[in-house]
């Protein structure tokens, strides 16, 4: 029943290459047939070195995403993405569904699956509603990400409305069901199946910067600890002076609660202080992340885009039961169109006095046109109280159309 599906979404995909925008149609036909083809092709490298019995991993992948947007019809549009990734010359990692388990884990199993599949109807002012499979971002990715950075990304089975009434304010809310996950539906753990209204308000009228209330109340069928309910505030802006100087901060506040089916009866907190400079060439940051713990459990956010925060290592995905303290700095420029970042990190318990560990992270990207990019990334993290000393080394090309 898969592989018919994916047949059928590449199928709809044929008109499109007639046409090179999606606009308003006249009729069901034209805007069937008159839509835009999107196409997005990355292939990677990925090492990862890992101080422990298991091998290193050596992962080379290669992923297509083939999209097709349809023309408006009576206000409705449709967009369907099939995606697949191929492994390249055997299979020298843990994919987490390969059996490879004797290397260490790249989570970037072989799959072909619809990525995307949504209509959309934008016939009321100001307002776009979305129904079906979508990319879903909020804010800076801390608790709704697409999970971008892996060859899989993830994506929201979700009714979504986004209204603009109001001046300067954007309203996202939200009902997601399903999270189609990094892993791919090989995985016992490739979804998350849900009942969670979510909500996001922006404002954006102020000089300072952009104030954002939000509350997401996650309620999993199928993991019910990972239940909560939680609401925030966050505020972040810069502020010129000195000519070409600009200012930067960033405030963040939630607190987060067990819900619904989750056994547990805890209260949670989250703290985010970033300050920085900008020259208009080179970027500097400091900043100071809290995910509180009481020794049993943690704040956790398990819909984020994980692998941006708190080092790209990924030695913290889940929160460790104590806590976490993440206090960073970072600082990035450009040199001759090359784009340059690095972020060292020192991570300590929030409970108790251990401190896990440090890392390093570099990363350097190129555009090449408005199509085509490489890059190369390196993290190293030494561990102290907290897992094992690990390197992971990335170099990729993309595409996109």
């Amino acid at each position: 029943m898969q592989k018919k599906t994916i047949v059928l979404a590449f199928t709809a995909l044929l008109p499109a290459a007639f046409s090179s925008s999606a606009l308003a149609a006249d009729s069901l036909t034209e805007a069937l047939t008159g839509g835009k083809v999107s196409a997005d092709f990355r292939a990677r490298y990925e090492a990862v070195d890992q101080d422990n019995a298991l091998k290193d991993a050596n992962a080379l992948t290669a992923r297509l995403r083939l999209g097709y947007l349809t023309g408006e019809y009576k206000a409705f549009s449709a967009f369907v993405e099939a995606e697949h990734l191929t492994a390249l010359g055997g299979e020298e990692y843990n994919s987490t569904t390969n059996g490879q388990t004797g290397y260490s884990v790249v989570a970037d199993p072989e799959f072909t699956e619809i990525n995307q599949a949504y209509l959309s109807y934008s016939g009321i002012p100001d307002t776009a509603l979305k129904y079906g499979r979508q990319r879903l971002v909020l804010d800076n990715h801390r608790f709704i990400g697409n999970v971008g950075w892996r060859q899989n990304e993830q994506t929201y089975d979700a009714f979504t409305v986004v209204n603009r009434s109001l001046a300067q304010t954007t309203v996202t809310a939200g009902y997601i069901y399903n999270v189609n996950r990094v892993f791919s539906d090989e995985s016992p753990v490739g979804n998350f199946r849900m009942n969670s209204p979510i909500f996001n308000v922006k404002y954006d009228g102020w000089r300072a910067g952009t104030l954002v209330g939000y509350g997401y109340l996650l309620d999993f069928d199928n993991l019910p600890a990972n239940s909560t309910r939680t609401f925030g505030l966050r505020f972040a802006g810069g502020t010129p002076f000195g000519g070409d100087l600009k200012a930067l901060y960033t405030l963040e506040y939630a607190s987060q609660s067990d819900y619904r089916g989750n056994p547990a009866d805890f209260n949670l907190n989250y703290y985010l202080a970033e300050g920085g400079i900008n020259t208009g060439r080179f970027t500097a940051k400091l900043g100071y992340e809290l995910l509180s713990g009481n020794g049993s459990k943690a704040f956790q956010t398990p819909l984020a885009t994980l692998h941006a925060m708190n080092g790209w290592a990924d030695q913290f995905l889940a929160t460790p039961a104590d806590g976490l303290k993440d206090a960073y700095i970072s600082a990035s420029t450009d040199v001759a169109g090359i784009k340059l970042s690095g972020i060292y990190h020192d991570f300590r318990a929030d409970t108790g006095n251990a401190r896990y560990g440090t890392e390093w992270d570099l990363v350097a990207t190129k555009a090449i046109g408005e199509h085509y990019s490489f890059g190369a990334k390196f993290a190293a993290y030494r561990a102290k109280d907290f897992s094992v000393d690990t390197d992971k080394l990335w170099l990729w090309t993309e595409a996109k159309f």
